[in-house]
């Protein structure tokens, strides 16, 4: 249902008119109460994002918006749905992703974007580096064998674990969930090189940097932590996968797409590899689905920026962002149409 702000005076005093449209599920994850952050910004409307689904609810709810917030679920701001809006002017997204959410439309009208992403760079690197500590010590096999009923020496018979000191960790992408990722493997003694073909020269991490075939056949652990775009679309496929030594890691907190996930399914089926997925071609993923039945596989649901920790940034940074807009100072999270292409 959707629900004016209780900031009363709101409209009368000249506040913008915010449009909050984030999942009752997450809302007060990103903006607890009591603080009204947002209500001392604006005049705030909200609205659960299935609400706005057809034109004519969006237009409802949109027509007189200065503002959005957006995160999962909103509908893509095409030609006609920006027309329904025509007041609009900033679109704050408090998730990551925004390629679903725009069109050529948001840029022909001049409208800012912003996003938060930044704020689950540190959970999502966390995961990665939780899931990488589990693999090199095969937690993941032992537990899945002692819950399944196998007995107590059997069980123990895996693979000999290793540390992460020492270990060759292999990162695909410099983004900001790969850096933190990076910054946490060396502090624990990890041998990092990288692979982003984006990287400055000038960039710290230049000297470590390597080329994709070279990382995938020379690393203990290949971490993926890229963006989705047409240029990393199975980025990591049969070649690459097949070119990795047995006993190799693979952690994939990014994007299934920049995977070929029916031949690293292979390869984790056959032993090969072992795998560690919080992302999935499908999700949910079904209760059936073929990665359940491995025992070397970790898995876990698409969650590995959603730490409480992470929401509450993002929320700082949407209020802080609309802050800057309605002061006429420079977004410092901005995204423009050519981030796109390198965003995911």
């Amino acid at each position: 249902m959707n629900q004016p702000s209780d900031n009363a005076g709101a409209a009368a005093s000249g506040l913008p008119r915010l449009v909050l449209a984030v999942a009752a599920s997450e809302r007060d994850a990103f903006f607890p109460p009591p603080a009204d952050e947002l209500g001392r910004l604006a005049q705030v409307r909200t609205v659960e994002p299935q609400d706005v689904q057809t034109l004519a609810e969006f237009s409802d709810v949109m027509g007189d918006a200065d503002i959005v917030v957006t995160a999962w679920g909103f509908p893509r701001l095409d030609a006609e749905r920006l027309a329904a809006a025509p007041r609009l002017r900033l679109v704050m997204h408090a998730a990551a992703s925004v390629k679903y959410l725009v069109s050529d439309a948001l840029w022909e009208r001049e409208i800012v974007l912003s996003q938060a992403g930044s704020a689950m760079g540190p959970a999502v690197a966390e995961l990665s580096l939780t899931a990488t500590l589990s693999l090199l010590r095969r937690t993941h096999r032992m537990d899945h064998a002692l819950r399944a009923g196998i007995d107590w020496d059997t069980a123990r018979e895996i693979p000999r674990a290793r540390e992460m000191s020492g270990s060759r960790i292999g990162v695909i992408g410099a983004s900001r969930t790969g850096r933190a990722y990076i910054t946490a493997c060396q502090a624990l003694g990890a041998q990092v090189t990288v692979y982003d073909p984006y990287l400055p020269a000038d960039d710290p991490l230049h000297g470590v940097a390597q080329d994709l075939s070279t990382l995938v056949a020379t690393s203990d652990v290949v971490a993926v932590h890229a963006p989705e775009t047409s240029e990393t679309h199975h980025l990591i496929g049969a070649a690459e996968i097949s070119a990795m030594p047995d006993g190799a890691l693979v952690v994939n907190t990014a994007r299934s797409a920049l995977l070929d996930m029916n031949a690293l399914f292979e390869a984790a089926s056959a032993g090969r590899i072992d795998v560690a997925l919080d992302v999935f071609d499908t999700e949910p993923l079904p209760v059936d689905d073929r990665w359940r039945l491995l025992p070397n596989v970790l898995l876990t649901g698409h969650r590995g920026g959603a730490t409480a920790d992470s929401r509450r940034r993002a929320g700082l940074i949407v209020v802080d962002e609309i802050q800057r807009h309605l002061d006429g100072r420079p977004l410092q999270h901005a995204v423009g149409r050519n981030d796109l292409s390198t965003r995911g």
